[in-house]
């Protein structure tokens, strides 16, 4: 039997051959085009912030412990690239939110070879943006404050060596919520029910987050990863639901 945390891998692979597929690539042009761009924008900044970004936040040491600078430099360089990372997905995710969850819709009628969604129509489109818009201000809502919490975390000498790896466990979390609420809310599953129940399947939630926070890290990789993740976070809900 399959360990929980490994279908991660299977579902993301799977929802990268979906998206590929001829029924679903109209869908993912557009949310593709947003992402190159935001991508390409955030790249541009963050190549000229970047130094100052690690040097901010470094710790400054006595000489006598200079030598700890050689193994703290990494761990802040990754510090950064995470912080990055979150920025980029956050803001992604928002713009893209109804051409997501239209996609997971869309998706889900693939899997399930049925489709209870209204026929595509531009209204239809349009009418998903308040809904998946508020949807995303809960995330954002629920993500604020604990990032914020690490934020500050990053900037207490000594105590901030962990927060590398808990930005990373925190990440990963987030990446669950962030794309299998797709599904569950175009299934009027409410927030509060959709978290209880990721909680439920917590190691099989950890694993597809942490495939989809690997993938979403390669450079350019990203931006075709992400329609893949929703399409992976929607074979998650139907298969896990069952």
């Amino acid at each position: 039997m399959q360990a929980p945390a490994l279908s991660g891998p299977q579902y993301l692979r799977e929802g990268l051959k979906l998206v590929l597929s001829p029924n679903l690539r109209l869908f993912v042009l557009l949310p593709l085009a947003i992402n190159l761009l935001l991508f390409g924008g955030l790249i541009y900044f963050a190549g000229h912030q970047f130094s100052l970004w690690v040097d901010s936040l470094m710790p400054t040491l006595p000489d006598w412990l200079g030598f700890l600078t050689y193994i703290l430099w990494p761990l802040f360089v990754a510090l950064v690239v995470l912080m990055v990372f979150f920025t980029f997905t956050l803001v992604a995710n928002v713009i893209a939110a109804p051409f997501n969850g239209f996609l997971a819709e869309k998706v889900e009628v693939v899997v399930r070879g049925t489709d209870p969604f209204p026929a595509f129509s531009w209204g239809e489109l349009v009418a998903m943006v308040p809904r998946t818009l508020g949807r995303e201000m809960r995330k954002l809502g629920y993500f604020l404050p604990r990032a914020i919490g690490l934020f500050i975390l990053s900037f207490i000498p000594v105590v901030n060596v962990v927060a590398a790896p808990l930005w990373l466990v925190f990440g990963i979390w987030m990446m669950a919520i962030q794309y299998i609420d797709y599904p569950a809310d175009n299934n009027k599953m409410s927030w509060q029910d959709m978290l209880a129940w990721l909680r439920q399947k917590r190691w099989q939630s950890l694993g597809f987050g942490g495939i989809t926070y690997l993938a979403l890290m390669i450079p350019l990789v990203n931006v075709v990863m992400m329609p893949a993740a929703v399409a992976g976070a929607t074979l998650f809900w139907v298969r896990e639901r069952t």
